[in-house]
């Protein structure tokens, strides 16, 4: 062959010397960290970028961060972003290229800029309330109205957390009185499947809920402990919050933070910054719910009093007039009987003497139409047979008899002429 021939090492030797002479200088390059390993003091990193569409890997290469620098380094850089350096992060670092032809491609971080880091947290989260807000939901649970009595929350947290720890010591004490009742579902609140996580755990814990009980929980609870920014930053994902915010039950988050927010504090109904005050606010809300209500019956009691002693005035006073009235009814009855008996009495005198006039004149009638005193007049009383008789047609057989004042005549009947 004409064509020069190379060892393996000679042309990687080569290739090192080209790159040693082409990229002596260091230079500030943006990566995400896929992963870091920490070794001897050492800090071993495996850098990439992803198409911001598609999210696919376009180029990679290894990093290293030297024990002699590192401590330093680090501890500015966390201290300034208040953001521990650990995978998934994107950052801005400052890298010279080295080649070994043993070891291959890689870089040595010789600084990292914490601004950029800080401002990719809040560029990534002030996407996401953009986005919430025009599609009107990151105020869309803060409307739902806190129920008046909170009796079963359903809560998310990491499973044996120190936060869940702190929380239960004050729900299990309203537990144990019968007062709230708790259900607890367990989700990853860190790394890249964190949103996802909660996600499924909210999911499964609402159709378990629709399972055993007939209505929905009062409260969603979700709470976490203490942790770095970027361990807070797992949390600001979209769908996680539109999911949270789209609930008809109010939400209640206390991630154990209390400078930064997460989107979770943004769309939830209420935010906390601990656990503890979760559940403290629950008790507080259970409290002051219940001395509204003995409020409330005080004032019931107060106001049905008032009531009963308005009332009790109100009738003594119909009482009084119906008493009044009735006295006036009596008194003009009275009257009216008075004067009825009186018309009475006129008028039963009155007919009293009119009958006694008609007894009288009928007496007298009587004594005048006495046959005695008509036959002292000259009349008599004609018989026949024994019986009195008013008319010719009366007449049987041959005799009458004709009854005078001082005797009785008996006569034959001879002749009898009519008066027609």
């Amino acid at each position: 062959m004409s064509e020069p021939q190379f060892s393996l090492s000679d042309y990687l030797s080569t290739v090192q010397e080209v790159i040693q002479i082409t990229f002596n200088e260091p230079v500030w390059v943006k990566a995400e960290i896929r992963n870091l390993n920490i070794k001897g003091g050492h800090y071993y990193l495996e850098l990439a970028e992803k198409d911001e569409s598609t999210d696919k890997v376009i180029a990679s290469c290894k990093g290293t961060i030297w024990k002699f620098i590192a401590q330093k380094m680090v501890l500015k850089f966390e201290r300034e972003s208040g953001v521990e350096l650990s995978k998934d992060l994107n950052v801005l670092l400052k890298v010279r290229a080295k080649f070994d032809p043993q070891y291959g491609f890689s870089v040595n971080v010789e600084d990292i800029d914490s601004s950029y880091t800080l401002g990719d947290i809040a560029r990534h989260y002030q996407q996401i309330l953009e986005r919430l807000t025009s599609e009107g939901l990151l105020n869309k649970n803060k409307l739902v109205p806190t129920p008046f009595d909170i009796q079963n929350v359903l809560v998310i947290a990491p499973e044996n957390a120190a936060g869940l720890g702190d929380f239960k010591k004050d729900a299990d004490a309203l537990e144990k009185s019968d007062v709230c009742h708790f259900k607890y579902y367990s989700a990853t609140f860190q790394g890249n499947t964190a949103a996802q996580s909660i996600i499924t755990s909210l999911s499964n814990g609402l159709r378990q809920w629709a399972t055993d009980f007939n209505t929905p929980p009062d409260l969603i609870v979700i709470i976490r402990g203490g942790g770095a920014v970027n361990d807070l930053a797992y949390l600001n994902d979209y769908e996680l919050a539109a999911l949270l915010a789209k609930r008809t039950v109010p939400i209640w988050v206390g991630i154990g933070h209390e400078k930064d927010r997460t989107i979770l504090d943004e769309v939830a109904n209420r935010s906390f910054d601990t656990p503890s005050k979760v559940i403290s606010g629950i008790r507080n809300l259970i409290a002051e719910r219940t001395q509204d209500v003995l409020d409330l019956f005080q004032t019931i009691k107060l106001l049905s009093q008032h009531q009963i002693t308005a009332y009790q005035s109100q009738n003594d006073q119909y009482m009084r007039v119906i008493k009044t009235l009735a006295h006036g009814q009596i008194n003009e009855a009275n009257k009216s009987v008075d004067l009825m008996l009186s018309t009475l009495h006129y008028l039963a005198q009155q007919q009293i003497k009119l009958a006694t006039n008609q007894v009288e004149s009928l007496l007298r009638e009587t004594l005048i139409q006495n046959p005695r005193t008509v036959m002292a007049k000259g009349y008599g009383i004609v018989r026949s047979e024994g019986k009195a008789i008013r008319s010719i047609q009366q007449i049987s057989g041959d005799s009458i008899q004709v009854e005078l004042q001082d005797g009785t005549i008996q006569a034959n009947v001879t002749k009898v002429i009519s008066n027609e």
